[in-house]
């Protein structure tokens, strides 16, 4: 049998409109008790918007939380009954202005595992065509078009970080050069 911990109860200590913090007593495998502060989010989606000329669309968009502008991939909480795929479809049409004719699940991720429940569903997006681009009233972002190649080294040089474009970025390049995208 595996490690475990089980949840004994537990409380919801704050309510935001992003996330909830659960306070939770749990029993760990010693037979000790412990408490745990559980940030719960809806989960997110996050695309890979790849064209045929070998390059990667990302966005620039300042983030309030650590103080400055980053690289980013399209990306967005999931909406109540909205699948993950479709919030995916929805961000590259709002952030990048562009529809694509083939979607390929990349799967998903843990961002914060040690004190958050997110799952970020990550895509590629092939076949790419222009749409009409709508950014939500309180977004601001500029989308921008780079070679993956140049937005990997980005990413070994420091200078991309934030955590599910990494992830996005490593496994489209991965994928890209074992001929499986």
């Amino acid at each position: 049998m595996g490690h475990f911990e089980k949840k004994l109860g537990g409380e919801t200590v704050f309510a935001g409109y992003v996330f909830t913090v659960d306070r939770d007593r749990v029993l760990l495998e010693n037979g000790a008790a412990t408490e745990r502060d559980v940030v719960r989010h809806s989960g997110a989606a996050c695309i890979v918007p790849l064209d045929e000329d070998g390059g990667v669309y990302l966005v620039r968009q300042f983030r309030y939380a650590v103080g400055e502008e980053l690289w980013e991939l399209p990306a967005g909480r999931l909406e109540e009954g909205e699948g993950a795929l479709e919030t995916a479809k929805r961000e590259l049409e709002e952030e990048c202005g562009l529809a694509a004719a083939e979607y390929v699940d990349l799967q998903s991720v843990y961002p914060s595992a040690g004190y958050s429940g997110e799952v970020i569903h990550i895509w590629a997006a092939k076949g790419l065509r222009p749409v009409p681009m709508h950014l939500d009233e309180e977004e601001f972002l500029t989308p921008a078009k780079l070679p993956l190649e140049e937005a990997v080294d980005m990413v070994l040089r420091g200078e991309i970080r934030d955590g599910k474009t990494v992830a996005g970025l490593l496994k489209a390049k991965l994928m890209r050069d074992a001929g499986l995208l």
